[in-house]
């Protein structure tokens, strides 16, 4: 088993980063580094080749890299039990990109919604890098042959075109007993909490929240937690003592969904404890519980975030091993197109 899994260096990881998907990388490492089946890892990348489909800032986009290393690591992704990297250090992403533009197809990118999405109403004015970063996406997990790819609902098209490609290319270019590429499988995690905005139950928690007071950063401290928890937007009811008396009330579900993921418990189960109290009382205890579990987090985040020397270290190291661990496919590919390589 192969994991491959990337995430944008946007800087400044918060809760819902942390419980929606980083939570999930960290079981995943451990589960298979305690099956010690030969072979298998998980490879987890900061897509920093990506942020250019977009406009960007170069000195934004080397920090948040950095700060996101720091953060990864913060949370329990450990480089001795996965490959920790950054996409620009092993350049046969971009090579292996280039020789699946010649397999991925025109309408099939056309079909992609996220490129709707983000092009809006400009498409002319958008990147040739937005419309074809799909395909960037696929030489991302082809090329460590991939068994599987944690996908959530946003990313389950692109997971199918790489597999398209994959399936595509080695049809064109291969005998049926030799194929270069593995066809990733999805490997959806376990239910993930949707954390929602502090200020807004209706919006998801964001970076790009102009309002601070929107989301829990993993760098505040306990007295920020604290503050950022009481202030978060509630109703005047009490709690109910049953999950679907929050039916109506986004705030109040998100308060209760957040103390629920961060414990482990669920949603009935702290509405049996909390049921008939008012958020006076829930939203000390549920600030207490957060703090105290990020509190190891955001200690060692600060920590790292300060040595520069230690996190291009662990850039270093892991992109010598992705680099080892793609060179086969990646030559392999070439020599299936029927190029002449020294």
């Amino acid at each position: 088993m192969r994991v491959v899994s990337g995430i944008q260096p946007t800087g400044n990881l918060h809760l819902g980063n942390y419980l929606g998907a980083i939570r999930n990388w960290v079981k995943m490492q451990d589960d298979i580094a305690a099956s010690g089946e030969e072979g298998s890892e998980c490879l987890f990348f900061l897509a920093d080749l990506h942020a250019i489909s977009m406009p960007h800032d170069p000195a934004e986009l080397k920090a948040g890299t950095l700060e996101m290393v720091a953060a990864l690591v913060a949370c329990g992704i450990d480089p001795n039990k996965s490959v920790l990297f950054n996409q620009a250090q092993v350049p046969a992403h971009t090579e292996l990109q280039w020789l699946l533009t010649g397999t991925a197809r025109m309408g099939w990118l056309n079909r992609m919604t996220q490129f709707k999405d983000k092009s809006g109403k400009n498409r002319e004015g958008a990147s040739i890098a937005l419309f074809s970063y799909p395909v960037l996406q696929a030489a991302d997990v082809l090329l460590y042959q991939a068994t599987h790819v944690p996908v959530g609902d946003d990313q389950k098209q692109h997971l199918e075109l790489a597999r398209d490609i994959a399936q595509k290319f080695n049809n064109d270019f291969c005998e049926e007993d030799t194929p270069v590429f593995t066809l990733p499988e999805p490997y959806i995690p376990p239910q993930a909490a949707r954390i929602m905005s502090l200020r807004d139950g209706s919006a998801k928690m964001s970076k790009s929240d102009p309002s601070e007071m929107s989301r829990i950063n993993l760098s505040d401290d306990a007295d920020m937690i604290m503050k950022k928890v009481k202030k978060a937007k509630s109703d005047a009811d009490a709690l109910p003592s049953e999950k679907a008396g929050l039916e109506g009330r986004p705030e109040a579900l998100n308060l209760v969904t957040i103390y629920a993921a961060i414990t482990g418990e669920s949603v009935q189960t702290v509405l049996g404890e909390f049921g008939g109290e008012g958020f006076g009382k829930f939203k000390p205890a549920l600030g207490e519980v957060l703090a105290e579990t990020l509190a190891p987090i955001s200690a060692r985040f600060r920590d790292l975030k300060s040595d520069r020397e230690s996190l291009d270290a662990i850039l270093a190291r892991g992109a010598a091993k992705a680099r080892e661990r793609g060179a086969d496919t990646l030559d392999n590919a070439y020599k299936a197109l029927g190029f002449v390589r020294g």
